[in-house]
């Protein structure tokens, strides 16, 4: 529904540079219509990024719980391994380790918003045998990979979090202006042009019987 806000001259300012004519009337009056759809629309986008908003944050809350709960099985898997295979001996099978190249930025969009993306290739391969190693081992680098992974989709998920509340906040601001200064200018110039039109109008009106009387003593 079109916002609908109650305005008289001393209420809100006019527009400036306006002549009290009704192509000007008709003119400040489609601007209007067009303000109040902008605002019409304006205040959809907001609702569905505030909505969106909270079903990232859900979104957050989930993957952080699911990396904390990587996280400790990783640790507890090498400290498992440790006690199996010694430190030393971790210690120099993760010196084989095969190492990653930096992570990989790019853009996506969320509701027309820009928000970042991240990718890292983990490698699938395993760097070290398998005959003289824990089963420990293995949880505890596929654990660290899976940690890694889910760590990244939490970084693209606060990043989004951070650009929609970005945009939220300017969409809040141009509703706003639209809603409680430049509508109510628009119906305050309305309000001074229909008036100085009636105003004309009336002394019009009362011109015109004042000669008519004239005209008509005069050839009475």
């Amino acid at each position: 529904m079109p916002v609908v806000v109650v305005s008289h001259d001393h209420m809100a300012d006019r527009l400036e540079d306006v002549k009290p004519t009704r192509m000007d009337l008709l003119r400040i009056r489609k601007r209007k219509v067009l303000a109040e759809n902008g605002h019409e629309l304006l205040s959809e986008k907001k609702d569905a990024l505030i909505n969106e908003f909270f079903q990232v944050v859900d979104k957050r809350r989930s993957l952080r719980k699911e990396v904390n709960t990587l996280l400790k099985d990783s640790y507890r898997s090498l400290i498992e391994a440790q006690m199996v295979m010694g430190k030393e001996e971790i210690k120099s099978i993760s010196d084989g380790a095969v190492q990653m190249e930096g992570i990989k930025t790019d853009k996506g969009a969320v509701m027309g918003v820009t928000v970042p993306s991240f990718k890292i290739d983990i490698p699938e391969d395993k760097f070290y045998g398998y005959a003289e190693t824990s089963v420990k081992l293995d949880e505890a680098v596929e654990n660290f990979r899976r940690s890694l992974e889910k760590a990244l989709e939490l970084a693209e998920v606060e990043g989004k979090l951070s650009r929609l509340a970005d945009e939220i906040e300017k969409a809040k601001r141009r509703v706003n202006a639209l809603e409680y200064i430049y509508i109510p200018k628009l119906e305050a110039t309305i309000t001074y042009i229909e008036r100085q039109i009636e105003e004309r109008e009336r002394e019009d009106f009362f011109r015109r019987k004042k000669i008519k009387a004239i005209m008509e003593r005069r050839e009475g």
